[in-house]
Formats: structure tokens, C-alpha cells, sequence
């Protein structure tokens, strides 16, 4: 636990090991985990609601009965609707895609996995996914997991960041790079 504990800090961290504590003694790690991935979905699919979590505006008991209202629908589980409602009580709905980056990076090393995030200009595909994959798990303890994103800005090629190491070999580093290289010439 005290290992775990140093990979998430601040606010959100407290939080995230309170839940994954909670979590892991009722053996719900997969059901909890299962209910943040579907409220990031929707944090990400609706400013209405990144609103509602971040706004200082809207009191306790409309932020406490919103969020209760959201979970209701969306079929969370009793553990994830109370750590909601404490969190709402206590004003720190603002910091809640915090928390669940903070559960995830905890589950990961719970079960022993390495993540990688790897941004790319265009989509990969299943294939190249697993490639990457399999170069990234000579040099890793236990399995890795690759979290993938779009980056249109890259132009191309990836970046990719997995525990302490990050390897950016994206066309707008390299162009980057050649215009500052230029600017030290003229």
C-alpha cells in the first residue's frame, strides 16, 4: 500500500487510493474500474457536465444531486454513487478526471502492468499497436498497456511515454528541432 500510495499525489491521489482501497477490500476493482472508464467517456462527451464539475458556481447540493442523478442513470455501482456523493459533498468534483487517472495508474500496478502512452498523427492500427507493444515488453516487467491517442499536430510518426522514458520521433519535434538548428546558423 505505501508503494501505491506514491504513485498518485495531491488531491486527486488521495482520493483515487481512497476509492481503490475501498475497491480492492469489497473486490470490485473491475466493476469500479468499469464505471470510471464510462464516466470519462462521458466527462469527455459532455461540456454540460465538465461544467458542472469544475464550476464553482453551482452549490454543494445541485453539484451532490446532479452527480447522484448521473450515476443513477448511468447504472453505477453503490461504491461508485457514495465515493461521488463524498465528493460532492466535500467540493471535489473538480479534480474527479484526476481521480480516475490516479485509479488507473493504481489498478495498472496492482496487477503488475506497465502502461505506455503513445500519441500518433493518424490512427494505428491493431497490428502496429501490437508491434509497438512487443518492443516495449522486452524492456518491461509484467504486461504492458498501450493507450493510444490521435495527435493531428504531429504531422506524423509517435510519441511515446512509458514509466520515466519518453521517445518523441514526430515530424513536428524533427521540424522543430531543424528550425531552431536553422535559426543558430543565420
Amino acid at each position: 500500500m505505501a508503494q501505491e500510495t506514491s504513485l498518485v499525489t495531491g488531491i486527486a491521489g488521495r482520493y483515487a487510493t481512497a476509492l481503490f482501497d475501498l475497491a480492492r477490500d469489497a473486490g470490485q476493482l473491475d466493476a469500479v474500474a468499469k464505471d470510471l472508464d464510462q464516466l470519462s467517456a462521458m466527462l469527455a462527451g459532455s461540456a454540460d457536465l465538465v461544467r458542472l464539475v469544475r464550476s464553482p458556481v453551482f452549490s454543494r447540493d445541485e453539484q451532490a444531486r446532479a452527480i447522484a442523478a448521473v450515476a443513477e442513470k448511468a447504472g453505477f455501482s453503490d461504491l461508485v454513487r457514495r465515493f461521488l456523493g463524498v465528493a460532492a459533498a466535500n467540493r471535489r468534483l473538480f479534480v474527479l478526471a484526476d481521480v480516475i487517472a490516479g485509479f488507473k495508474t493504481l489498478l495498472s500496478h496492482h496487477r503488475g502492468e506497465t502502461v505506455a502512452d503513445v500519441v500518433s498523427a493518424v490512427a494505428l492500427n491493431d497490428a502496429q499497436l501490437a508491434q509497438i507493444k512487443s518492443s516495449l515488453s522486452s524492456g518491461a516487467a509484467g504486461n504492458v498497456v498501450i493507450n493510444a491517442k490521435v495527435d493531428p499536430s504531429l504531422i506524423g510518426g509517435l510519441i511515446v511515454k512509458f514509466g520515466s522514458r519518453m521517445i518523441d520521433a514526430s515530424v513536428l519535434t524533427k521540424l522543430n528541432n531543424l528550425k531552431t538548428a536553422m535559426k543558430g546558423v543565420a
